[in-house]
């Protein structure tokens, strides 16, 4: 299976932090600063996957066995055969 991520945005507003020397300070963030989103990529790649799986099984089970199909209630198949099949 191939898997694409589009980049995540940086957060445009102002936030509130701490530096390192434990001041409070606020941060604007400028640019592009992409966060790694590799170790949580793996997990969400897993769960949308079963999330997928799981729903088209139940699909399937509910197109499938809640409603058999019953032979009595079906029309025949009607094929047509070419006018000059009878000639061949």
């Amino acid at each position: 299976m191939r898997v694409a991520f589009k980049p995540t945005s940086t957060i445009g507003k102002k936030q509130n932090t701490v530096t390192r020397d434990k001041v409070e300070t606020e941060m604007i963030a400028r640019g592009r600063h992409d966060p790694c989103v590799v170790p949580r990529a793996v997990p969400m790649v897993e769960a949308m996957v079963a999330l997928v799986l799981v729903d088209q099984l139940m699909a399937q089970y509910a197109q499938c066995h809640l409603f058999p199909i019953n032979p009595e209630l079906q029309e025949p198949l009607h094929t047509e055969q070419p006018q000059n099949a009878a000639a061949l």
